[in-house]
This record gives structure tokens, sequence and C-alpha cells, in this order.
């Protein structure tokens, strides 16, 4: 039986996710901050689909997560990281709390490559084995008034990117996935201005994330008008790409 380790599993893309794969056989390690959204999920993931779920409460923006999950999963196997958590904040970088800004850049870049290195080489070691991060159509282009945010998440496309062509002859499969605006609770944290694009459901996140693993690609990005715009800015002058970004989101 596979093993697939979720984070940020309590709500949105996450919990979406848990399903899909709890649907196909696998078992689940479920990872977030809310014990009781993580208990409920698996108790209705666990009826419904007949696998085992395990829940992990912990919170990713402590500077030892990543050690502490590795260590409390212990000798289990695990098939599939999927790196889901994450969060954006929305203002200029001198407004912000810096310990905001330390605490985002933790979840979403500390804490990913912290999870994905502890994980990598037992996938590497067997010849099987699957990471996925999930990063954003920010990640494209930079974003000010989210330019933390956006950086973080370009760190996070780069290295999974990266990580593919590391692995490729190794039978993992690596895959960076970059969702526009999702409903879901990232804009209680980012603002409502932060959607820029169509806004596309968890659901239909998931559905083109499951879809592009049995594809090739390194990356890929949900929906099309999202493709349009993330892949549109890399033909226009950088001077007016952060004068769009920027009076898009603020």
């Amino acid at each position: 039986m596979s093993t697939t380790l979720i984070t940020g599993a309590s709500s949105g893309i996450g919990e979406e996710l848990a399903s899909r794969f709890a649907q196909r056989g696998e078992d689940l390690v479920l990872v977030a901050r809310r014990r009781d959204r993580l208990d409920a999920l698996a108790d209705r993931i666990g009826d419904e689909f007949g696998v085992d779920v395990e829940v992990i409460d912990m919170d990713l923006a402590d500077v030892h997560a990543a050690r502490e999950l590795r260590d409390r999963v212990g000798s289990r196997r695990i098939d599939t990281v999927i790196n889901n958590a994450g969060f954006g904040l929305s203002g200029d970088v001198a407004d912000l709390d810096p310990e905001d800004l330390d605490a985002m850049v933790k979840v979403n870049c500390l804490a990913l490559t912290g999870i994905t290195s502890r994980f990598l080489g037992d996938m590497v070691a067997r010849n099987h084995g699957t990471i996925v991060n999930i990063a954003s159509t920010a990640a494209y282009q930079p974003v000010p008034h989210m330019a933390v945010y956006a950086a973080s998440k370009a760190f996070v496309l780069s290295l999974t990117e990266a990580l593919w062509a590391e692995t490729a002859e190794h039978g993992v499969r690596v895959l960076a996935a970059c969702p526009g605006p999702t409903e879901t609770e990232f804009f209680e944290h980012a603002g409502r201005k932060a959607a820029v694009g169509r806004m596309r459901s968890a659901g239909q996140v998931a559905d083109a994330l499951m879809e592009a693993l049995d594809g090739r690609s390194p990356s890929f990005v949900d929906g099309w008008l999202n493709r349009l715009i993330a892949k549109g800015s890399s033909f226009l002058p950088k001077a007016w790409v952060l004068k769009i970004a920027g009076a898009a989101v603020n």
C-alpha cells in the first residue's frame, strides 16, 4: 500500500488532494496546524475510501518543523510528498510585521525545502517516488505589494524544476503546480485584492494536478487564462510587468 504525505491538508487544495489520493487507494499522512479539522477529514476519508489516515498537527513556521515531521513519521515509507502548506501577505514590505514575513518564508520556503530533502533521498535510493510542490502564478514575475510572497513562490518553482532534472534518471516524479486565484482560505491572509485573474475552485486545481502528474513536464500552470497571464509577462518590458502586477493587487 502506497502512502502520501500532504502538508496544509486541513482545507482547500490540500483537502481536495487528500480525497483524490485516497480514491486511488493510497494511505495518507495529513499535516496541518488545526487538529480538529484534520481529525474530521481523516474520519470522513477513512470511512469513504477505506484507507489508513494518520494526522500530524504542527506549525510549519517552526524552524525545526521539517526535522520534527521526519522524526514523527519515523520509519514509515512515504511514496508521495505534497508540499501544499503556504500563505501570503499583501502590503509593502516596509509596512508589514517582520515576524509575519519571517513566518511566511519559513513555511513557504524553509519547511518545503527541509521536508523535500528529508524524504527525497529514500525515493532516489529505491528509484520510486513523487514530490509535488505547490508554487503559484505569482512565481512568474515580481509582484509589488506582495513582494515576499511572489519571491517565495519563485523560489519554489525554481527549486522544483531543478529537482525534476536532478531526479529524472532515478524514477522520481517531481512537479511544481502553479495555481492562480483559487477559492481557498488563502485570501483571509492575503486579502481579496490579491486575486488577479479568473477564480478557480480547489477541486479544479486538484483535478488539473492529478492529470499533470501523468505527464512529464516539470511544472504546470492551472487554467488557460492563468497560463496566458503567467507566461505572457516574459514578453513585456520589466518596468511594465512591475507596474501592471503592482496595480493589480494594490
